[in-house]
Formats: structure tokens, sequence, C-alpha cells
């Protein structure tokens, strides 16, 4: 993904999931399963929008079966300073042991 697609400090607007954002989604799948005591199927990315920090959060829509849908914000630290992509919120709801970064939690109806 080139830089001018995102806003330093801001999130950038709503696109499509690409193959980079589906890596994220399938990285961070079980911690989320973990959050919402479940399993799924399906866990496909379907919109996002980012925003550079400290590495890069990102807000996803996530299509995990039937008509259902969920949000989540996932973490990409910069490659410097050598940790995984976490999850950091779902559905609006900050993840007990994960800070949200210092930005606000995960509007409602995200990436309609």
């Amino acid at each position: 993904m080139a830089n001018s697609e995102m806003m330093c400090g801001g999130f950038g607007g709503h696109k499509p999931a690409n193959e980079e954002v589906q890596q994220l989604c399938d990285k961070v799948k079980a911690s989320v399963e973990n959050e919402k005591n479940t399993t799924y199927e399906v866990f496909r990315a379907v919109t996002y929008r980012s925003q550079v920090v400290a590495g890069t959060n990102f807000d996803i829509k996530v299509h995990v079966g039937g008509e259902d849908h969920i949000e989540i914000r996932v973490f990409r630290p910069l490659p410097c300073h050598n940790k995984e992509v976490e999850l950091t919120a779902v559905d609006g709801q900050k993840v007990s042991s994960k800070p949200i970064l210092g930005v606000p939690e995960l509007p409602q109806l995200l990436l309609e």
C-alpha cells in the first residue's frame, strides 16, 4: 500500500479490502474468536480504513457468514519494533488486554 493512500494522524477514507487487509484479518482471527467466544467458518475482509500512528491502525469490516458482519481494529506496528500484528478492538469494544493506542473506539455502524 502506498503511503499516499493514508492520512498521517487521521483515518483515511473507506476502501474495498485487498489481500494485505485479508492477511491482517487472518492473523487476528483466533483473537477475535476468543474475544467473541465463537468460531467463524467465514472471515472475509470487506472494507477498511487506515490511520498512521506509531505503526498503522486498520478498522476492518469483516463478513462472518450469512448476512453477519463484525468490525475490528487491528494495529500493525512499525517493522523496526519487531512485534506482531494485534487485535485492539472488536465491534466497538476495546479488547480487554490491549490499549487502543490513543485513538477513539470504533464507532457504531463503522464502514457501512
